[in-house]
């Protein structure tokens, strides 16, 4: 059977499609991945067959691209996520449609909607044949009625690794902080990056900034035992006492699938809505420097990862969640549904 997926517009996607992606193909199944060329090597990085097609922001030539695709190559099922463009394939092509969804937040307004339906000859969007939720059912404010969960399984991109990179350290609590491009700024004493690191250092803390590869050649010893660079973050994650980032999705699920606390300085709507979710189940704290003006915002993070550290309950609900999503169907699972609907 052949199984078309679609991801674009972000890595996260494509490391959240890629679980499912990964288990049809090793079913036996013939698999493709599209995404837009800026993210192709990262669905390059974990193997996974992938064919270039316009950003998802250019619904009507992603649309275009797929059709031309389909006609070369024609999947028994279409796997999409989070835009409106995979369904109309579907529809087009007489096959079913699955969404994969994990997000918290609604399905984004499609402008082009219209055009495409006209295209395709709809009248209305074609519903789902079946909708897989990664989203855990706790962290969901309003479950999708019919919704079949799977689990969230980790995956980003792998390198050689390190004994340190999957054990915790001893006597010492460990802080992953993501940079990502910010890292460059740790050079920078006044940085609120570095002074957060550097608040994090005098508490006894080991602190793991996840950067760019070639980071840590870059900093050398500048920076004393922190670990500046690429990070595997499915292997990091569970030696780790707290996490500090922006609000990904997918950061925020692998934190949450290996049971660590986080902390979340949301920096747009669609984080906000990530952070208030985890946020509310108690294993994470929510932190917007800028309601707090007066006050450097890295030492207001700082102070706050250690308040998290000193608090146990913070803890204690990051493990329920990681039981729950670890008691979830696996993707291997669900590929049984999936060929269920492709056979009809």
């Amino acid at each position: 059977m052949k199984f078309l997926f679609t991801a674009g517009g972000s890595h996260s996607t494509v490391f959240s499609m890629a679980p499912l992606a990964t288990a049809a193909r090793t079913a036996g199944h013939d698999v493709l991945l599209t995404v837009d060329e800026p993210v192709l090597e990262a669905a390059e990085a974990i193997g996974v067959p992938a064919v270039p097609v316009p950003h998802p922001g250019e619904a009507a030539a992603r649309l275009d691209a797929l059709l031309d695709l389909s006609r070369d190559w024609t999947p028994d099922v279409v796997v999409g996520g989070l835009s409106y463009v995979p369904g109309l394939l579907a529809a087009h092509l007489g096959v079913p449609y699955v969404r994969q969804y994990w997000d918290i937040v609604p399905l984004r307004p499609e402008p082009a909607l219209p055009e495409l339906l006209e295209r395709v000859g709809l009248d209305a969007p074609p519903e789902h044949a079946l909708f897989i939720d990664v989203c855990p059912p706790a962290l969901r404010p309003s479950p999708t009625p019919g919704a079949r969960p799977m689990r969230w399984v980790p995956r980003n991109r792998q390198l050689r690794l390190e004994p340190w990179m999957y054990t915790r350290p001893k006597g010492r609590p460990r802080v992953l902080i993501t940079a990502g491009t910010r890292a460059a700024k740790l050079r920078n004493t006044g940085d609120s990056t570095r002074r957060l690191v550097d608040g994090l250092r005098l508490t006894g803390a080991e602190v793991l900034v996840a950067a760019p590869p070639g980071a840590a050649e870059q900093f050398g010893t500048e920076l004393g035992d922190v670990r500046v660079g690429w990070l595997p973050l499915d292997v990091v994650a569970p030696t780790c006492d707290l996490m500090v980032h922006h609000g990904g999705a997918a950061t925020a699920m692998t934190g949450a699938a290996a049971g660590t606390p986080q902390l979340i300085t949301p920096e747009n709507n669609y984080a906000k809505e990530i952070a208030r979710a985890f946020t509310g189940f108690g294993g994470a704290r929510t932190v917007v420097p800028d309601d707090r003006p007066q006050e450097d915002p890295g030492e207001v993070i700082a102070e706050s990862c250690r308040e998290i550290l000193a608090d146990p309950a913070y803890a204690e609900r990051a493990a329920a969640l990681r039981q729950e999503i670890a008691a979830l169907p696996t993707p291997y699972e669900m590929v049984a549904e999936l060929e269920g609907l492709a056979a009809g």
